[in-house]
């Protein structure tokens, strides 16, 4: 996550819009960057004005006021966010945040906005326990969207119950506690590599493996929310980019081999969980290879691939951090051990993935980790971001201790 100088402000259509006003002048007190965007319904309450003489920003309100020729406006301001704060957020917001609806300039930058968002319902205690806003906002939690908890006391309507929207101090609490705290791998460059590359036979057919991606996502995620300025070299999957990682996309072994070397120089860590196609074709077909009726067999010479971290360990650099991973099927500490020597390798991530729940396509997965100076660590059959936290706390230990 990163530092929160730039927060986007979100009010929507409450009352309590006049409390947004306080938490501005206490963002903006604490140092922060602050730029409000206001719905119709808030404006009925509060004037943009007001927002914009606290701020010292813009306030903004029309999805189609383009007020910047060379950008556009959803857009720039979802990308300037460091954190997104929705107070007082409406059952409306909520609902639109919650399912996917863009068509207003709240919700459509909301929608483009990848940093992380903290959203405090504001409303009547009937409208909270509408079981069609407890759903939304149990989505929005499973998104991983921070959710406040609403207070209780004195509401407009004239009487006590859930629904308040908490006080200022305790929204800018909440903000701090979001704040990511500083650990060993905050501003460190990381690539993490993931998926399993594709060899093409014919323009329909390739050689790949059962690789999901699954694990080098959890740990580029996991890295990412410790303060790393995370980069993703993946092959295709079916997964989701982790938000704040930035993403590049590959599709061979030699696509990988090209972007990992060309990053390498400028990493200080990188994690190799890329499950890499050690053969390809050595010729490609340019046309779908046909069957013929008098030859039922076919065969196809192969190669072998690059073999990366061979590349990188010629690149390595002192204070540099290399991390494989290993997938074995028989004998899997003495082909882990030999490959953490011979790629010069400071931590190497084994799994045997003949064993049931363990490694490719799966949710779950169990690994022996392996560093030159001490005994091997083998986890417990785990979901992988279970996994992914206890081989970053490796790589974290690794990077005090060369520090």
């Amino acid at each position: 996550m990163a530092e929160q100088r730039h927060v986007a402000l979100y009010v929507t259509g409450s009352i309590a819009a006049y409390k947004a006003l306080v938490l501005t002048r206490l963002l903006v007190k604490d140092g922060v960057s602050v730029r409000v965007v206001m719905t119709k319904a808030a404006e009925a309450f509060v004037t943009p004005l007001s927002f914009q003489v606290l701020s010292k920003n813009a306030v903004a309100t029309d999805m189609f006021a383009g007020t910047d020729v060379k950008a556009v406006d959803h857009i720039e301001l979802a990308d300037w966010t460091d954190l997104a704060v929705v107070a007082p957020a409406t059952a409306d917001i909520i609902g639109k945040l919650a399912n996917g609806i863009a068509d207003d300039m709240a919700s459509l930058t909301l929608m483009a906005t990848s940093a992380p968002k903290l959203v405090v319902p504001t409303m009547n205690q009937h409208m909270l326990d509408n079981p069609a806003t407890a759903r939304n906002i149990a989505t929005l939690k499973q998104d991983g969207i921070s959710v406040m908890t609403p207070a209780s006391g004195f509401l407009a309507e004239g009487y006590s119950g859930r629904g308040r929207m908490p006080e200022p101090e305790e929204i800018m609490r909440a903000i701090k506690d979001l704040r990511p705290r500083k650990t060993p791998l905050t501003g460190k460059k990381v690539i993490v590599t993931a998926g399993g590359t594709r060899e093409r036979i014919d323009p329909v057919r390739f050689i790949t493996n059962d690789s999901s991606g699954k694990m080098g996502y959890a740990i580029a995620e996991e890295m990412q929310q410790r303060g790393a300025e995370v980069t993703l070299i993946s092959a295709p999957t079916k997964l989701k980019v982790p938000a704040g990682v930035k993403f590049v996309s590959v599709l061979t072994t030699e696509d990988l081999a090209e972007a990992v070397t060309t990053a390498f120089k400028q990493t200080d860590i990188l994690v190799m969980a890329a499950a890499v196609a050690d053969f390809k074709p050595v010729s490609s077909a340019d046309q779908k290879i046909k069957k013929s009726a008098d030859n039922d067999q076919m065969t196809i010479k192969l190669t072998k691939t690059a073999d990366i971290l061979k590349q990188v360990a010629k690149l390595k650099q002192p204070g540099q951090i290399t991390v494989g991973f290993a997938a074995e099927t028989q004998n899997l500490l003495d082909n882990a051990q030999h490959k953490l020597v011979s790629k010069q390798l400071d931590l190497l991530i084994a799994n045997d993935v003949s064993k049931p729940g363990v490694g490719f396509n799966g949710d779950t997965n169990q690994v022996t980790i392996l560093q030159p100076d001490q005994a091997p660590i083998k986890t417990t059959l785990a979901d992988k971001h279970t996994i992914a936290k206890q081989v970053v706390d490796q790589i974290s230990q690794r990077v005090q201790k060369e520090g």
